[in-house]
């Protein structure tokens, strides 16, 4: 990511930030005032996306700054730290919404519809305009990408908020409202847990889904004069950026004349064309070296 390309996601993110918080307000005033859950859910996933793109405005900034001491990958985890707490915010708020709603199935409120039905229209409007704001930034990022999925569910959410406001209005049905606020609780779920799912994924090194070791494995042995691939590990350090390492036995006599630099080349070129991965170490070795290697991933 070119930090034009950030600079100008950080912009992306804080003019949704403003348009959210605006709106947030004047929702929760209407939820009170309407003693709508539908509205009150609404809200309080709002809260969520008003923390989550500040925090992703946050950690882009953080991102941004170069490595340095002990830092040496710079801060660039902190984007893929940030969508984690993003998808536990999610579940949280989740959970509180689900024992209220349940609540409510079991003894209805006076919900008024006309209102929830007038302030879930704008909240949609209001999301349709973030949406399109942030689906003009890099959702490659998974900071990015979590933002952009709490502004796209909270659509989805105002929608059904204003279907049952509808519902409300026309048939007097107020347990509209709760079943409305337990669909908004399935899609926080459900994002949620993509967000916390792929964060993870990143933040336990697991290697890539993009990426089959076995195939990168054979390509690397395919290179002239490699006798074994061993210790191959693979890991993303922040969104799009793969870290690759491996321990290379070669032939004993390619230290005597001189050839490991061009094997080294070879396998730097096979690692970048192949599987588009920019950052490789590794570590050439005769044949018997590996007793010293006890332990070490096969």
């Amino acid at each position: 990511m070119s930090p034009t390309a950030t600079g100008r996601d950080v912009r992306y993110l804080m003019w949704a930030l403003g348009l959210i918080a605006t709106f947030l307000v004047a929702e929760v005033i209407a939820a009170i005032l309407g003693r709508s859950l539908a509205l009150l859910a609404d809200a309080g996933h709002m809260l969520t996306d008003v923390a989550a793109l500040g925090m992703s405005a946050w950690a882009v900034r953080l991102a941004r700054r170069p490595s340095e001491g002990r830092w040496t990958f710079g801060l660039q985890r902190a984007e893929i730290l940030s969508a984690a707490v993003n998808g536990v915010t999610l579940v949280a708020i989740a959970l509180l919404i689900a024992v209220e709603a349940v609540q409510r199935l079991v003894t209805p409120h006076h919900v008024r519809g006309d209102l929830v039905l007038a302030v879930a229209i704008v909240g949609a409007i209001v999301n349709l305009i973030v949406t399109w704001v942030l689906a003009k930034a890099d959702r490659s990022s998974l900071n990015i990408r979590g933002a952009y999925l709490h502004i796209l569910t909270d659509l989805l959410a105002f929608i059904a908020t204003a279907i049952a406001g509808l519902i409300i209005v026309l048939t007097k049905w107020e347990r509209a409202d709760a079943v409305a606020s337990l669909f908004v609780v399935a899609l926080m779920v459900r994002t949620a847990w993509g967000l916390l799912r792929d964060a993870g994924t990143i933040l336990l090194q697991a290697s890539p889904d993009s990426l089959d070791l076995n195939h990168v494995r054979t390509h690397l042995s395919e290179v002239d004069h490699v006798l074994e691939i061993h210790d191959l590990h693979a890991w993303t350090v922040t969104s799009g950026q793969t870290t690759l390492s491996a321990h290379v036995v070669v032939e004993d006599h390619c230290f005597d004349s001189g050839h490991a630099p061009q094997i080294l080349d070879a396998l730097q070129s096979c690692v970048s064309e192949h599987f588009d991965v920019e950052h490789a170490t590794f570590q050439l070795e005769p044949a018997t070296h590996v007793s010293h290697e006890e332990g070490l991933h096969p």
